[in-house]
């Protein structure tokens, strides 16, 4: 029987400090957002009502999701830096699915254990160091950080183990729900790039490395691949959509103004394209042609190759090349304001009146022209 391990109070305790000044710096993201009764570590934070304009008409809800299997990457690579960028844009980029605008953020850290070493130290000052950089790009507070030693229910690869989960709360006006009925036959498909995997499909891209570079794959280099590691391109940190969305829809504020119209959004995560693009499309029975797709990263085809995954297969585990499609009637406005944004974007495809995906073939196989669900 394995020895249980003793839990490091004190330790946990300086932890939970770390990520709670971490969080402090992210409230000038919505500097009127979080009110402190006591600025402490022990303090009572919350949300006044008084934020919501239009109250009668606005909806509040949460959403939940974690990071999965990709924090070993990130273990293996020894940078714990981008973590919170794959976990922020799980949750915030979920809401804008729904017209909603993420606002705040709560998590909970699961360690195997705290022990107080430099290396378990700077691995959390990196995880706290990501917090404040996640939430900028997303525009929510952090409004806490949980910690909690497991011990052996908590594995990994290397020292220092755990997963990550977190809480967002959204804000959304009733008129700005995007509900799936808004689309409409010929709105325009427009993908915003993903360069990296997301948060999703992971076990079978580290099965695919452990076969093909053996235990040591993360410090592989393939010059086919590029200069960096297969582990740094394996961690490539998520892209977080969710503040770009609520600019273009005018998000929960009625007051602001839309930058675009906006008429459905898929965020392309497990299941790939035809999952999420399916649940987009729905609620209005149509359909969609993808004939201009984005191409996926070379790591996603290698992977693919590796694990001998028929085209159709791919697509259906991995996003492909898109991270978040957006259906319009304005698809110059949004290219323009996602090339404003700093995003890689493009006209990728049309709704249609006949059901059904229908998507110009892009994977490793390349048996057919298209891929159709």
């Amino acid at each position: 029987m394995k020895e249980i391990q003793d839990v490091n109070i004190e330790l946990g305790d300086d932890v939970s400090r770390m990520l709670y000044e971490a969080s402090k710096l992210t409230h000038v993201n919505r500097p009127d957002l979080l009110v402190e009764f006591h600025e402490s570590f022990s303090g009572v934070r919350a949300i006044p009502a008084t934020v919501l304009k239009d109250v009668g008409n606005m909806y509040l809800n949460l959403a939940f999701d974690g990071v999965g299997t990709k924090v070993e990457v990130a273990e293996r690579v020894e940078d714990h830096s981008t973590v919170a960028h794959d976990l922020f844009a799980m949750v915030c980029d979920d809401a804008v699915v729904r017209g909603a605008e993420p606002v705040a953020i709560g998590s909970i850290l699961d360690v195997r254990q705290l022990d107080d070493t430099p290396e378990t130290k700077q691995a959390i000052r990196e995880l706290a160091q990501g917090y404040v950089s996640a939430a900028d790009a997303a525009k929510v507070v952090v409004v806490n950080g949980e910690v909690a030693e497991l011990g052996d229910r908590i594995g990994g690869y290397g020292p220092f183990n755990y997963n990550w989960g977190a809480t967002v709360l959204w804000f959304a006006h009733k008129d700005r729900i995007l509900t799936g009925h808004q689309i409409k036959p010929g709105d325009s498909l427009v993908g915003l790039a993903e360069h990296g995997f997301r948060s999703n499909g992971i076990t079978d891209v580290r099965k695919a490395m452990l076969e093909k570079y053996g235990p040591k794959w993360h410090d592989e280099v393939v010059p086919e691949l590029g200069s960096l590691s297969l582990g740094k391109l394996v961690q490539r940190p998520s892209v977080i959509y969710s503040r770009f969305i609520s600019e273009l829809t005018g998000g929960f504020d009625i007051e602001k103004a839309p930058k675009a119209h906006v008429s459905g959004v898929a965020h392309i995560t497990g299941g790939g394209q035809p999952s999420k693009l399916g649940r987009m499309l729905e609620p209005s029975g149509l359909g969609v042609v993808i004939d201009n797709p984005i191409a996926p990263p070379k790591i996603m085809l290698e992977a693919q190759e590796i694990r001998g995954f028929e085209d159709k297969q791919a697509y259906g585990k991995w996003h492909m090349g898109v991270g978040m499609v957006v259906a319009t009637s304005e698809p110059e406005k949004v290219l323009q304001e996602a090339k404003d944004f700093g995003l890689t974007a493009q006209n990728i495809g049309t709704v249609t009146e006949d059901e059904g995906i229908l998507i110009k073939n892009c994977g490793a196989q390349q048996k057919s022209q298209w891929v159709r669900f």
